[in-house]
């Protein structure tokens, strides 16, 4: 690297850390004069960095917001910092802040060297976080199978089933999809030749492999991996019309774990799966809309169980003491 492309590189770190410079506190920094200043300005604005120069008090250079975001310079530290941020976003429930975090934590660990790398994982080693009720996903997991998606790799990991089996799979991946409470990846299972969903949280010693594959016609990842969870082997199918229409249930229940099907323009029916009826019920009780438990008949007495108990324990509260 020439003397003036890194002394380039150094102004442009320096009119990213502070709204306005003066010509002569940068010619101070870089040990150049302020001609030298003008001229490296000229050449930042040649690569479409829109600096802005002002005459008078207060006046001096200024980064620009141009139509386009021109590439940042990140020194070290800042590099960390945005890594183990990202890190974090990435395992966050903010509505869109998770995905768009993965994203970004991928293309700055492509250009991360080794050794700021080595740093960020050190910190999430040494850091603890407060248990909540989202399944925790290992970050390294998180960024294999993001660079696997984009670069079109195979990848290999452990996984256990539901019932506990432990197995090992061979997967083209398509995209990771994220629930709120879970990560979840579609892919192709090379062994099964069909699709598959994966939860992250059931994987270990995700590999990316250097066989590229080529992309092949898939369904929508979104609306695959939600018919997966609603329609999920769980031991217990329920069906339940819900006397509201399909847009006002949709409005009150997270349709990420249900399937909505509309009836007629007041009912809608409701698809889900789980291992516990009184869930089920509880579930359909907390929408606040009138409901009919159609299948399974269980349903009924687990819903009457639940009803009785409530009954009873509003009763206890209102007992004066």
């Amino acid at each position: 690297m020439s003397d003036t492309t890194a002394r380039v590189l150094r102004l442009l770190s320096l009119l990213q850390q502070r709204p306005v410079w003066t010509g002569p506190e940068l010619a101070e920094r870089l040990g150049v004069t302020t001609r030298s200043i003008r001229r490296d300005v000229e050449r930042l604005r040649g690569l479409g960095y829109p600096v802005q120069a002002t005459q008078g008090l207060g006046g001096g250079y200024q980064l620009g917001r141009g139509k386009d975001l021109p590439p940042l310079l990140l020194d070290d530290d800042e590099a960390v910092a945005i890594a183990v941020s990202l890190r974090l976003a990435a395992g966050g429930t903010v509505t869109g802040a998770s995905e768009a975090a993965l994203s970004t934590l991928a293309k700055l660990d492509q250009v991360m060297p080794p050794r700021l790398r080595s740093e960020v994982k050190a910190i999430h080693q040494s850091t603890e976080t407060l248990s909540s009720n989202a399944d925790l996903v290992d970050g390294d997991v998180l960024l294999t199978l993001a660079k696997a998606c984009r670069d079109l790799m195979r990848v290999r990991f452990g996984y256990v089933a539901r019932d506990g089996v432990a197995t090992e799979r061979w997967v083209e991946p398509v995209r990771l999809v994220a629930t709120g409470r879970r990560w979840y990846l579609m892919a192709w299972c090379v062994e099964r030749e069909d699709w598959r969903t994966f939860r992250l949280d059931r994987m270990r010693d995700a590999t990316a492999s250097t066989w590229r594959f080529k992309a092949r016609a898939h369904p929508d990842p979104a609306e695959y991996v939600q018919n997966a969870i609603s329609r999920a082997p769980y031991s217990n199918q329920a069906q339940v019309l819900v006397k509201a229409p399909l847009a006002d249930v949709a409005d009150r229940i997270d349709t990420r774990w249900v399937t909505l099907t509309p009836v007629d323009d007041g009912t809608t029916l409701l698809e889900a799966s789980d291992e516990s009826l009184e869930h089920l019920a509880f579930y359909c009780v907390m929408t606040g809309l009138e409901c009919e438990f159609v299948h399974p008949p269980a349903l009924v007495a687990s819903a009457s169980e639940l009803a009785d108990r409530l009954r009873r324990s509003a009763a206890r509260g209102a007992r004066p003491t």
